[in-house]
């Protein structure tokens, strides 16, 4: 894509289809010309949002028909759309799992153990000061906290466990305990979902990350998680969260045992729930790895992750920012991404264990992903969870 490489503001020309017009061809010239008319005036969006909207026969249609240069094309029109400038933006943290203690044996997981396992841990506060101490000497701000579903844990250990960090660390931002997790503190404790949110934000809480989505369809989790909450427990969480006042993320893992359906689905009920409560700051895509699990399959190819993160940029209309996932798929293929829809490079990501436990394992410096982001011709922009850019003059452009 040179063209592009050399002005990453310029949407792809493309010609997806020779020929007579088809429906994929017609849908397309529609977005096109949707999303050019967007880039031109952004204060058309409300006249343009009919065009740019997909039902879900028209996703499946891209999805399953469009090819992938042009579904690419499309999606990087979206994010021009979307983003009209030359930035893009990461954020610096670190993803603390504090114990690894885990009850629900995912079969896609390959980082659990269960009690009473050897290598069964729950950290020291003294080795979280630590990590976190050394999150901020690196110029973090903030920290992603998750863990299992232990059975031995109250919910009061981790109001205490907050309490602390926000008394030691004050100017940490804590993005911690996914859905499954609240739900688990919320049924464990035989309280409700509200209730336990109420009081993680008493203690501390500032955002909740998206984690534990997998595939939301209850047929999938039955399969891959059956121990975990259902479909509409994890929306109901984040339903909760975004009415309370905080901000979440989103994220699909998919290339397990998930079919085309399934994933579109995903999109579709966070694009609902966006609309109801606008409470979701990014999207984040990432491919299961296979080694060291129960599900017994090869990994997803790197034109297989491209086309959803192309397929999720153009349902999430509703969505400011989409992930490039380089901890899953590695720095060049996320590069890629950020033509195929993403506006945002995840994490600098100081430490990752889930990921790393299937033996997929890649680490970037901030010196390396800004390299990698100026090498695409964008501008790399430090930011916080709610996308806010931070004031280190190192990061301006």
């Amino acid at each position: 894509m040179p063209q592009t490489l050399a002005n990453p503001n310029a949407a792809l020309s493309f010609d997806p289809l020779s020929g007579p017009d088809t429906e994929v061809r017609s849908l397309i010239r529609r977005l096109e010309k949707a999303y050019a008319a967007l880039s031109a005036d952004p204060k058309q969006e409300r006249t343009c949002v009919r065009d740019i909207r997909l039902s879900e026969e028209e996703a499946k249609i891209l999805y399953s028909e469009a090819d992938l240069y042009s579904l690419g094309a499309l999606a990087h029109a979206a994010r021009l759309a979307r983003h009209p400038g030359n930035m893009v933006t990461y954020v610096a943290d670190r993803n603390i799992n504090y114990s690894n203690v885990c009850v629900c044996a995912c079969r896609f997981c390959a980082f659990f153990r269960p009690p009473g396992h050897p290598q069964a841990y729950v950290l020291s506060r003294e080795v979280l000061a630590q990590k976190i101490q050394e999150t901020i000497a690196l110029g973090g701000t903030q920290i992603l906290m998750q863990g299992g579903h232990h059975p031995d844990l109250p919910l009061s250990y981790y109001e205490d466990l907050l309490v602390w960090i926000r008394g030691e660390f004050p100017s940490i931002h804590i993005h911690a305990f996914s859905p499954p997790e609240i739900v688990f503190f919320a049924e464990k404790e035989g309280l409700s979902i509200s209730e336990v949110i109420v009081r993680l934000i008493k203690a501390g809480l500032h955002s909740i990350p998206g984690g534990g989505a997998e595939i939301l369809t209850d047929r999938i989790r039955s399969r891959v998680s059956p121990r975990k909450c259902t479909a509409g427990q994890w929306l109901e969480t984040m339903r909760i969260a975004h009415v309370q006042g905080l901000k979440t993320t989103a994220t699909m893992m998919f290339g397990h045992e998930e079919k085309a359906e399934d994933l579109l689905e995903h999109l579709f009920v966070l694009r609902k729930l966006q609309d109801q409560t606008g409470g979701f700051t990014a999207f984040i895509p990432w491919t299961f790895q296979p080694s060291g699990t129960r599900i017994k399959r090869n990994p997803e190819s790197a034109q297989s992750y491209l086309r959803v993160v192309a397929i999720a940029r153009l349902v999430l209309d509703n969505f400011f920012s989409v992930q490039a996932s380089w901890v899953t798929m590695g720095p060049h293929i996320a590069q890629l991404a950020l033509f195929f829809g993403a506006n945002d490079f995840g994490s600098l990501m100081i430490e990752e264990n889930v990921v790393a436990a299937t033996g997929v394992s890649f680490q970037l410096t901030r010196e390396q992903i800004h390299s990698i982001i100026e090498k695409t011709g964008f501008i790399p922009r430090q930011r916080h969870m709610d996308y806010r850019l931070t004031e280190n003059p190192e990061n301006a452009p």
